[in-house]
């Protein structure tokens, strides 16, 4: 029998590289080389089946976003490691996971955006704060209102109607945006360490 993880693990790869609405369900199970049987004690259908991929692969940011910042030396860093990573995701994500999941599965991709204003929103405003008082960024932002224009940007990003997959490469949108949007928030001594980064890391 092949274990769940791996099962989640497979079906997380082929969904966010190839899209999901022009597979079928039994090619996927045909696809993972596994029986049906144990498809089915997993999965009620293709959308539960969808959802619990997505929480799946939300589980597993959060535990790479973890590990990603385990050795960061200060709050730049943190941003600037948790911009190579939203570059390097949405660089891996084909355009039609996204469009698939907002427009087949909105009870998904509202779990998505869901996850989006909680976790995401108290990782950011975290380490903006920790980054004022430890004079990284200005002392003069609105936390919240920072936090969440950078929430909403990424909202932007992947709303097709304002950046058409065909014509724009998502994560150089995401690149663009977030790179000037750390420059202005950071202080003198927080913008010398993130051009050093920017450098160093060729973003």
């Amino acid at each position: 029998m092949v274990l769940p993880e791996m099962i989640f693990s497979q079906l997380r790869q082929v969904l966010t590289t190839e899209g999901i609405e022009h597979h079928r369900e039994e090619d996927l199970v045909a696809r993972l080389g596994v029986q049906a049987q144990d498809y089915r004690a997993l999965f009620s259908g293709k959308e539960d089946m969808v959802r619990k991929v997505v929480q799946y692969d939300l589980q597993e940011q959060e535990r790479e976003d973890k590990l990603l910042l385990k050795n960061a030396e200060n709050p730049v860093e943190e941003i600037i490691l948790l911009l190579q990573s939203g570059i390097r995701r949405l660089r891996e994500v084909n355009p039609a996971y996204i469009i698939d999941l907002q427009q087949y599965y909105p009870a998904v991709w509202q779990m998505c955006l869901e996850h989006l204003n909680t976790y995401n929103y108290y990782l950011n405003l975290s380490i903006i704060n920790n980054g004022v008082v430890q004079g990284y960024f200005r002392k003069d932002i609105n936390l919240q209102l920072v936090t969440k224009i950078i929430l909403e940007q990424f909202n932007m990003i992947v709303n097709p109607a304002f950046f058409p997959p065909d014509r724009y490469e998502l994560g150089e949108v995401f690149r663009s945006v977030y790179m000037y949007y750390v420059r202005g928030i950071c202080t003198d001594k927080g913008g010398k360490l993130a051009e050093e980064y920017f450098s160093k890391n060729n973003i």
